[in-house]
């Protein structure tokens, strides 16, 4: 089994604000060794998908909450990290491509999105710092929806998400983007609203 490569698992209930949903989540148990791993990558991306981010757990509400219909609505998530967020939008009904860097995050991700909602999303492990032409050209019509929950953690993160956000998004589509306020988050969201992006937060 492909988790079997990741090392110790443990699997926690994570509850789904202003919804009756409880996730069973299954996660690295030990942190510090995946930590380890990431010192030998040249991308110096560390394990963040092995963490459950309240952000991710937002934008799942947001999704399950969604007033308008996303049945059928094609979406891509930039870093799906263990999958919660793909749970909530396949629960709505979201023709959902996943992506991440880490192929660990890929596998737990169909692994919590099967238990959860008995299926998996299409899945595509990306750099989308760098996105490889293959990626590209299943993206080139553009999607309706991109949803991306705590990706931004450092400065050089930010035009690259941009410059690929605005390649993804199609005319009228939309970014979910769930995040704390970290600066180069708030520094994205000002150069998207420069470019004329509209900007409506929730809480």
């Amino acid at each position: 089994e492909e988790t079997a490569a990741i090392g110790p698992l443990r699997t926690d209930k994570v509850a789904i604000p202003g919804t009756s949903e409880m996730y069973e989540i299954t996660r690295p148990l030990d942190f510090d060794s995946l930590l380890d791993s990431a010192a030998e990558d040249p991308q110096q991306n560390l394990p963040y998908w092995a963490e459950l981010w309240p952000s991710g757990i937002a934008l799942a509400a947001e999704v399950l909450n969604a007033s308008d219909s996303l049945d059928d609505v094609r979406a891509l998530e930039l870093g799906c990290g263990l999958g919660v967020t793909a749970i909530a939008a396949l629960q709505r009904g979201v023709s959902l491509l996943v992506t991440d860097y880490a192929s660990e995050s890929l596998s737990l991700c169909a692994l919590n999105t099967a238990r959860n909602v008995g299926r998996t999303p299409v899945a595509s492990r990306v750099n989308w710092r760098e996105p490889d032409p293959a990626f590209l050209r299943i993206v080139s019509d553009g999607l309706p929806l991109v949803l991306a929950a705590d990706v931004l953690y450092e400065g050089r993160d930010v035009e690259p998400l941009r410059e690929l956000v605005e390649r993804v998004v199609a005319p009228g589509g939309m970014l979910w983007l769930a995040e704390p306020g970290r600066p180069p988050a708030k520094r994205f969201v000002e150069e998207m609203t420069e470019a004329g992006w509209l900007d409506t937060v929730t809480t």
